[in-house]
């Protein structure tokens, strides 16, 4: 199947070329190659299963054919009689691409016109289920610089914007290791709660250097997609974000109407303090006489039975009958009000005579405080942004609701899985050979422009053979899992 039609039309709905074409300096003699067939030459070579190389893209646009090469400008008339597109004008357009759309002093962050760019190709791959889900799964991993890191007695090296990360190695021993380049951060649309099943596609991506937190930067991309037309529902974030000081992460996605469904680290799980005698623990507020053992509940384990499932949803629910109750939604500034869970009717308390009367199937205070304060005498209670800012969330944690909806954050895992696929992008070192932060970001956007593509290739294959199955009488195919054995039976 040629992808060549398919490329064109996410080109050119994206208005990229023309985007940086505008930008690029004009001379007295017109440049061959047209940013358009540049950026069509990246994406042919990659969905072929090609390195990011300059020299792929060229092989790629000469491997069309001749009456595409003559709409393109591959092959042009010039005085002398028909010209062929040489390498040195590929990479002398792109080197006044990445110029253009580069800092005039790099700091290992995009400047807003690159990730402009960036912003608009995978929006455009996405279009056909751009309505589909408002939800993302968000997270970073590691894409190595092809130069190598500065000499130990200090001096520079070839690709001044690459720093030392951190990675996952997915050893045994669970420790982490040094690399050196970028943080690649992706974020993959899932499907909303109770909503139909969508494809994962990139809907959005950015590059840093690793001498940068890659949390804020991922924050500043999903904040814009508002004013683009592009709702925020669920952001799905394992701990590493949920860590972060507020600022950087969960408050400016709460202001751009996110709902946050995160894992948090454990240095933020259980009893954190009090805010007017209620207990802070898990980003939410608790009646003082709660159990210490359901406040310091944790995540279930991912190789629990059904028997442990449900013995820990049993325990969540009753935490969550200690919780204090929403009396009245935020604020412009933030602020809201909560009621005693013996007000609201779901414990049975002595500090508050008509909880008694309540059905004994609630739980109940036996000893209350000696001392009760605010949350106990008063009607309702006040609650700062800045209380929770950090950890509240959604859905209670770690209920049956929560972990049933952070499970669609594997989309992200699944991201990764893919573009590092040796079948695939397999983005490691050498994968690209250009330095600098602006070549990179390009060619790791169209490399998830082509991802995305095959995982649209993917899902209707799989639709269709659903639709046959059923013009049969057939239920879907399901996937086949593998299953493989941790221990030996007893």
């Amino acid at each position: 199947m040629n992808p060549l039609p398919g490329l064109e039309k996410i080109v050119g709905a994206s208005g990229a070329a023309d985007r940086i074409e505008v930008l690029l300096p004009s001379g007295a003699r017109c440049r061959q190659l047209s940013v358009r067939a540049l950026l069509l030459g990246m994406l042919l070579a990659l969905s072929a299963g090609r390195p990011a190389h300059l020299t792929r893209v060229h092989r790629a646009l000469l491997a069309l054919p001749r009456a595409a090469q003559r709409r393109l400008g591959i092959l042009a008339d010039w005085e002398n009689g028909p010209h062929r597109l040489t390498y040195r004008q590929v990479e002398y357009t792109f080197r006044l691409v990445t110029a253009a759309l580069g800092k005039d002093a790099p700091d290992g962050l995009p400047p807003p016109g690159l990730q402009g760019i960036c912003d608009a190709l995978l929006e455009s791959s996405a279009a056909e289920f751009r309505d589909a889900s408002r939800s993302l799964a968000v997270d970073w991993s590691d894409l190595e610089s092809f130069s190598r890191p500065p000499p130990k007695g200090g001096g520079d090296c070839a690709d001044p914007e690459a720093a030392w990360g951190h990675r996952k190695n997915n050893l045994l021993r669970g420790e982490n290791e040094l690399f050196f380049g970028y943080y690649l951060t992706g974020a993959v649309m899932v499907s909303d709660e109770h909503g139909p099943p969508v494809p994962g596609l990139a809907r959005r991506m950015t590059l840093s250097s690793c001498r940068h937190d890659p949390v804020p930067a991922a924050a500043g991309v999903l904040t814009v997609m508002p004013a683009a037309g592009i709702p925020l529902g669920d952001v799905l974030a394992d701990s590493g974000y949920a860590h972060r000081v507020p600022g950087n992460w969960a408050v400016p996605l709460r202001l751009a109407g996110a709902q946050l469904v995160q894992d948090l680290h454990p240095h933020d799980r259980g009893p954190k303090g009090t805010h007017q005698g209620a207990v802070i623990a898990n980003g939410n507020l608790y009646c003082p006489c709660t159990p210490r053992s359901l406040l310091e509940l944790g995540p279930l384990a991912p190789g629990a039975g059904r028997a442990q499932a449900a013995d820990h949803d049993r325990k969540t629910a009753e935490l969550a009958r200690h919780k204090l109750g929403l009396h009245a939604a935020e604020d412009a500034d933030g602020y809201r009000r909560v009621q005693c869970p013996a007000a609201a009717g779901k414990v049975r308390c002595p500090l508050r005579p008509p909880s008694m009367a309540l059905d004994r199937d609630r739980p109940e205070v036996l000893a209350p405080p000696e001392h009760p304060q605010a949350c106990c005498t008063q009607l309702t209670v006040t609650v700062p942004p800045g209380v929770l800012a950090k950890t509240a969330q959604k859905h209670g944690y770690p209920s049956a609701a929560w972990r049933r909806s952070y499970a669609r954050r594997t989309a992200a895992e699944r991201l990764f899985a893919t573009v590092k696929d040796p079948a695939a992008g397999d983005t490691v070192r050498g994968w690209c050979r250009l330095m600098g932060l602006a070549p990179l970001t390009l060619f790791t956007a169209c490399l998830l422009v082509v991802r995305n593509q095959r995982v649209l290739a993917a899902w209707d294959a799989r639709q269709e053979e659903n639709a046959r199955r059923a013009a049969r009488g057939l239920p879907p195919k399901t996937r086949r899992r593998r299953r493989k054995a941790t221990a030996a039976p007893p």
